[in-house]
């Protein structure tokens, strides 16, 4: 799932991104209305979580113009504003659903799932690199025509490495990527998660697909 996040803090972006690609689902950010706006129009994305209160240009305004410019990508409006007139005005604009913050995480996900489901936007689609097949809605993942078991968090580290397919992936940012509360600590912590990963996807099928780049983190490959 690709998801466009327009939003104006960038602490709360960043949590929130941090949550949702470790849900497998691969998040961008655009920190105003004008730039939302933009690339909501230029890029492919799944599914819209939209803020309201935006400098230049609010919410309901980027979803109004979004749906005149023919845009048809789900829009969730995720905002403080909370009253039964700020909702009707929302969905007025064009928006699919809408939560009020603070929100249950779970619920938003669920959410988010519910509206590309319904959409049809996301039916079959599938990360794949050489015979690794990757979903990263249903958190399943083949080496050929072999379903392979991961937990929740690697899953979530072989996102990263997914996500930048032949590009280095720094130790930092998978940490900032996929645990809630970073810590240096937790630098450690991904080596083990990155050799239990090539336990399960790369030696019983005799593949070197996760490559340690020296001092600068992993990749992904297409298998060696």
């Amino acid at each position: 799932m690709q998801l466009l996040l327009i939003e104006d803090s960038a602490r709360f972006a960043d949590a929130l991104r941090s949550k949702l690609v470790a849900e497998g689902i691969r998040t961008e950010w655009a920190s105003s209305g004008h730039a939302g706006l933009r690339r909501a129009l230029e890029g492919a994305y799944d599914v819209i979580v939209l803020d309201v209160l935006l400098a230049g240009m609010n919410g309901y305004e980027v979803c109004s113009r979004l749906r005149a410019a023919g845009a048809t990508t789900p829009i969730l409006i995720l905002t403080a504003k909370d009253g039964e007139y700020d909702i009707a005005e929302g969905l007025e604009a064009g928006a699919d659903d809408y939560l009020v913050k603070p929100s249950s995480f779970l619920v938003l996900v669920a959410r988010l799932r519910a509206l590309v489901r319904r959409s049809g936007r996301n039916a079959g689609t599938e990360w794949a690199v050489g015979d690794l097949r990757v979903d990263p809605v249903a958190m399943r993942v083949w080496r050929g025509e072999t379903e392979i078991g991961l937990t929740a968090k690697e899953f979530s580290v072989l996102a990263c490495l997914t996500d930048q397919v032949e590009q280095v992936v720094s130790k930092q940012e998978i940490v900032k990527r996929v645990w809630e509360a970073p810590s240096a600590r937790q630098l450690n912590v991904v080596e083990v998660y990155v050799s239990s990963l090539r336990r399960k996807i790369d030696v019983p099928f005799g593949r070197s697909s996760i490559v340690t780049v020296r001092g600068a983190g992993y990749k992904l490959v297409k298998d060696l």
